[in-house]
């Protein structure tokens, strides 16, 4: 499946109050893995930068005056989305300032039921969790060290590694393409016993605690105790019915 990440920087937070994008990258995925193809461009918003958007991502005037302005790039932009779905981070913000952009350019906006939001999902998966894009690179150990302000092509590739972790990991897109009946052959409870060491936890200490209060108030012996007490055992009759569902 091709789907396509992306984020942008601008002037300020309303493109109905004369904000403009100032930056826009985009990385191509296939089946959560990159491909290679991206796209990037900085833009003239035709505009001052107020001082607050530049600490964020650094963009100032003068750098930014004799860019390509977003007219010219708007057309190049759509044939490389395509028809690919769209993925971003608090996708209503970049969304409102591409299809605004379009819509000076009498350009038909892109509907928003072709953008996934992972800051929704991080927020299904981790409620009550901090769910910016840094706060998600940490949990998942994504490597935040070549960043030190926000850039849309560096931000939409931190993205697209996030985004693979929470649809599940990059792995299993990998075994998702695998051939079924190999995987049927190599035994779903010889695999689980065989792995050679417990992954790390991905918790952080909040979510740790907030999940033990969770669990206190559901009396004094929820089932997944007898894990914690007797792993071993409990690995055991998790095997046995992964072999005997086999």
């Amino acid at each position: 499946m091709r789907e396509i990440v992306f984020d942008t920087e601008t002037t300020g937070l309303d493109p109905t109050k004369g904000h403009r994008i100032v930056e826009i990258g985009a990385v191509e995925i296939s089946n959560l893995i990159p491909s290679g193809r991206t796209f990037h461009f900085y833009l003239d918003p035709e505009r001052d930068m107020p001082e607050e958007a530049f600490r964020v991502h650094g963009l100032s005037s003068a750098f930014l005056t004799g860019q390509k302005k977003f007219r010219e790039i708007a057309q190049s932009f759509l044939e490389f989305v395509g028809d690919a779905v769209l993925v971003a981070h608090n996708a209503e913000f970049d969304m409102r300032f591409v299809n605004f952009e379009l819509g000076l350019l009498g350009m038909e906006a892109i509907p928003f039921d072709r953008v996934v939001d992972t800051l929704t999902l991080a927020r299904r998966r981790h409620p009550g969790a901090s769910n910016t894009l840094d706060a998600l690179c940490q949990r998942y150990g994504v490597d935040l060290t070549r960043r030190d302000k926000h850039g849309a092509l560096l931000d939409a590739g931190l993205l697209a590694e996030v985004y693979a972790e929470l649809m599940g990991g990059r792995q299993s897109a990998l075994i998702l393409q695998a051939d079924a009946a190999t995987l049927a052959e190599a035994g779903g409870g010889e695999l689980l016993r065989s792995r050679p060491q417990k992954l790390a936890p991905l918790l952080t200490e909040a979510e740790r605690a907030a999940h033990e209060a969770f669990v206190a108030k559901l009396g004094k012996e929820p089932m997944w105790l007898r894990y914690l007490a007797q792993p071993e055992e409990a690995e055991t009759e998790i095997a046995s019915g992964i072999e005997k569902r086999a």
